[in-house]
């Protein structure tokens, strides 16, 4: 369905609405609601909540770039869980998503019972690393733009962070790129300029104080992200970080697993409906 927040829509699915738990997910940059489908087809115990991020998927792709401030993302997901009058849920992030589930959970933190962050980040710490992620980010703005969707794609499924998905089934592949193929090139570019890790506020400084429960879920293969994950896992006051033998993208090569371990952990932590 299409949600109206605003002057832009967005793009919402909800799965199993009866049920009283609810968990809301956020893909990554290239993503949509696609990307979640093979994690929850047999998660029946809980209301699921699927939204295309601005610029991405059925979204809208403004072209004021002030509409994909990471700020302004999170004004429009606030307004978009009072639409679908959400309380005391999960937000489940992975990479860019991750980056906007922790930045809603610092400035929203009384509306969350859970967070998970699928190799995600808090952000940059120095404000020359968010500079020279800027430029690097508007360059490939700008080749997104110049040089068309497919050579954007071509070039971006080859980067490193990705090196594990080559051994994954090819129909698999084929699934992920045809997501990637079927982005809008301006509404990636503008989430580039406007959300990137270079563009968004650090929020490091906000982790002690973070007390909403968290579970951190980065992939073996991944050494910056799990990295980055052992050290948000001394800052954070109440979370605790499972390793998966994947790459970046764990939802995407191991499925089951992840939904596994995400289904574990909420029914450790969040009993009587807030699991």
């Amino acid at each position: 369905m299409k949600l109206k927040v605003g002057g832009n829509f967005y793009h919402v699915e909800v799965r199993n609405p009866e049920k009283p738990e609810t968990l809301v997910f956020l893909h990554g940059f290239t993503g949509s609601t696609k990307t979640w489908h093979s994690v929850i087809e047999k998660w029946t115990n809980a209301k699921i909540i699927l939204i295309d991020l601005i610029g991405h998927g059925e979204s809208a792709s403004p072209e004021e770039l002030e509409a994909y401030s990471m700020e302004h993302q999170l004004e429009d997901l606030d307004a978009l869980f009072d639409q679908l009058v959400l309380e005391d849920f999960t937000l489940i992030g992975y990479s860019m998503g991750g980056r906007t589930a922790l930045a809603y959970a610092c400035h929203y933190p009384e509306r969350l019972t859970g967070l998970v962050l699928e190799s995600a980040s808090p952000g940059l710490d120095s404000e020359q690393a968010r500079k020279d992620r800027r430029t690097n980010d508007a360059r490939l703005a700008e080749r997104i733009v110049t040089g068309g969707l497919v050579n954007f794609v071509d070039a971006w499924e080859n980067i490193a962070l990705f090196a594990s998905q080559k051994e994954l089934p090819e129909g698999v592949q084929q699934s992920v790129r045809e997501e990637r193929l079927a982005q809008n090139p301006l509404g990636l570019a503008n989430s580039l300029l406007g959300m990137g890790t270079g563009a968004q506020q650090s929020y490091w400084q906000e982790l002690k104080g973070l007390n909403v429960p968290v579970l951190l879920v980065t992939g073996r293969l991944d050494v910056k992200f799990e990295a980055l994950a052992q050290k948000m896992l001394e800052q954070l006051p109440n979370a605790v970080h499972k390793t998966i033998d994947a790459g970046h993208a764990i939802h995407v090569e191991k499925p089951a697993e992840f939904a596994t371990i995400v289904r574990e952990y909420l029914s450790l932590n969040y009993q009587g409906g807030k699991s």
